[in-house]
């Protein structure tokens, strides 16, 4: 009986993960369908902004995929694109899983950051890229963040941010913890000069990310299904010792308890988009150079 008593494993409810990766078939020509299981052509796919004909499901979509699919085109332009990660605390093997990430995606770092124009009214506008660490946020990801509210606020037009990450970098530590103040503080000279942050939440935004930026938006989207959290499923319920529902974490949960504004499908994002920014009347002739705070 004792023996029993202390060898006894006690059982949590652990549920897996809610999105498996697409399956990509005869060399990438072809997509399945994690939700559905339909199987498309993987270029008709890239062409319906990564979107199952089928059944809606929401493929993860790159940085530069992105800034496509909402911007104007032939408006982008990306600002401080040649800023690298550096390895501050010397971890081991950081600098090489750099390099391998940006022969991988091309991208120097996990967010691209730039300005543009959305249905003719200019913004700027950041976009995680979860192929990169992640969208892990170390220092150069909150730098770049940083200086795009900055040139928002200096140029007195919105900010919008496309968010994807598990959260901070762990290879920089207290570092990487720092760029969530440093973010959040920068949103606060954008919100007292009176100029719009739009925060869209994809699959995942989790961790630090969700905890600061990305929740400080005066509207708060996300497209359907995607995971916000802070920590994971598994912990919180080894944590509360309780099963939690199969719907937790997800977009449309938050938005049933009121930690979202809206869910928008891809398909609507730039058109909604558009229409907030003309409700604001953000038109080109509003653009002040000057910058709106004395902070």
């Amino acid at each position: 009986m004792f023996r029993d008593l202390f060898s006894k494993k006690r059982k949590y409810a652990t549920i897996p993960s809610e999105r498996t990766q697409p399956t990509k078939m005869n060399n990438g020509v072809m997509t399945k369908c994690p939700s559905c299981k339909t199987i498309m052509y993987s270029r008709e796919l890239k062409k319906g902004l990564n979107l199952c004909s089928e059944c809606g499901h929401h493929f993860r979509m790159t940085a530069y995929e992105r800034i496509d699919s909402v911007i104007d085109h032939d408006t982008f332009r990306e600002m401080n694109a040649g800023m690298l990660p550096e390895n501050p605390l010397e971890f081991p093997e950081y600098e090489d899983k750099l390099s391998r990430d940006q022969e991988k995606t091309g991208l120097n770092e996990a967010v691209v950051t730039g300005e543009g124009e959305i249905k003719g009214c200019p913004v700027v506008i950041g976009v995680m890229d979860a192929r990169f660490r992640m969208g892990s946020m170390g220092a150069v990801v909150g730098e770049k963040i940083s200086r795009a509210i900055l040139q928002a606020e200096k140029t007195g037009v919105p900010f919008i941010m496309f968010s994807a990450s598990g959260g901070a970098r762990m290879q920089e530590g207290t570092i990487s913890l720092m760029q969530m103040a440093k973010t959040s503080v920068a949103l606060e000279r954008l919100h007292r000069a009176k100029i719009p942050f739009i925060s869209i939440m994809t699959h995942p935004t989790t961790g630090g990310v969700s905890a600061s930026f990305a929740s400080l938006g005066d509207y708060n989207f996300a497209e359907p299904g995607a995971l916000i959290g802070f920590a994971g499923r598994r912990v919180i319920e080894q944590t509360i010792r309780e099963e939690l529902p199969d719907d937790f974490q997800t977009a449309e949960f938050l938005l049933h308890h009121g930690q979202l504004d809206r869910v928008v499908s891809r398909s609507e994002m730039k058109d909604v988009l558009g229409n907030i920014l003309k409700i604001h009347a953000w038109e080109k002739k509003e653009i002040n150079n000057e910058p709106k705070s004395s902070i």
